[in-house]
């Protein structure tokens, strides 16, 4: 029988991976148009319920607590299963790592506060919910985020521009592989507790790390550029994004790691797309070597994380 999982925010970085990967898999996928359906009536009779919903920083105040009680309501009364895509905002720049599902959620900044009682309203409602929690994206497309806005933004002129220590360890979740993960908690959701919360260890690399990881298909190798901060300091009294990105300036200076434990457990089969295949999908492909160029059209767009 086909399983149904309604993506909200299906636009989105995670919403648009989740829904290709349901798809790739078999299920009958409905993506939530906002503004022309209502989420109680779309909800009946869907299985899954993945809330890829998320406002910009400045507004998360503001809309976080009442879309995700939406969502909660709806899914207490629809019995449908949410898959919520966690980060590690919850965690505190003292919390040792790995971070896992044991870890204390000790953040004490007004973002990582909004993030740690929105999952704590999930933990007490009655619906079941799968938290999988990554790092920052590696994304197949450009979407904004720090890895293609930022830090690879400027390859094509040599430059990887990195926002903190490169020394130290930081977490990245490939999209694909985090959105096949989703689909793989799903189809176990009958046999897991009503609330669990599972890390996506994804890749843990430093940022001189990544930047070879990088270098390996490159035309033309980048050299380590340290992003400047000050900018962002001086917008901060107008630019309210601005404010939010510094007010999450920590991770960059906090090692981390996510445990890959608990995920092992629940899909034993699961294996992560090998970081050096990876990448390739996550940069201009004018950059690359001939080789990896090649590669890229072998695979396709969905050839790796299929």
């Amino acid at each position: 029988m086909t399983q149904t999982a309604l993506i909200l925010g299906a636009s989105g970085r995670f919403g648009r991976a989740a829904a290709a990967a349901f798809e790739r898999a078999g299920w009958q996928v409905k993506r939530f148009q906002r503004g022309t359906e209502t989420l109680s009536q779309v909800a009946v009779g869907v299985d899954v319920i993945v809330n890829s919903w998320n406002p910009a920083y400045p507004d998360w105040a503001k809309q976080v607590p009442s879309l995700h009680r939406q969502v909660i309501r709806v899914a207490e009364m629809s019995g449908a299963t949410v898959i919520l895509p966690g980060n590690v905002y919850v965690f505190g720049p003292q919390t040792p790592f790995p971070w896992s599902e044991q870890s204390p959620h000790a953040a004490q900044n007004p973002l990582g506060r909004i993030r740690v009682e929105m999952e704590a309203a999930y933990r007490a409602s009655k619906a079941q919910v799968i938290v999988l929690r990554s790092g920052d994206y590696l994304d197949t497309e450009a979407s904004g985020n720090w890895f293609d806005a930022m830090i690879t933004a400027k390859l094509g002129k040599g430059k990887f521009i990195y926002p903190g220590r490169a020394d130290i360890p930081h977490a990245w979740g490939y999209l694909p592989d985090k959105a096949r993960a989703a689909v793989g908690l799903a189809e176990k959701r009958a046999e897991l507790p009503r609330f669990v919360d599972v890390p996506f260890a994804g890749y843990t690399l430093t940022g001189h790390e990544l930047l070879a990881a990088i270098n390996a298909h490159l035309h033309q190798p980048a050299k380590l550029n340290q992003m400047s901060w000050l900018p962002l300091q001086l917008a901060r009294p107008f630019w309210p994004l601005g404010r939010c990105l510094l007010e999450m300036r920590y991770l960059w200076d906090t090692p981390h790691s996510l445990s890959g434990d608990l995920l092992q457990q629940l899909l034993p089969d699961f294996q992560v797309t090998p970081v050096a295949q990876a990448l390739p999908h996550c940069l201009p492909e004018a950059l690359l070597t001939p080789q990896t160029g090649r590669g890229l059209k072998a695979e396709g767009s969905g050839g790796l994380a299929a």
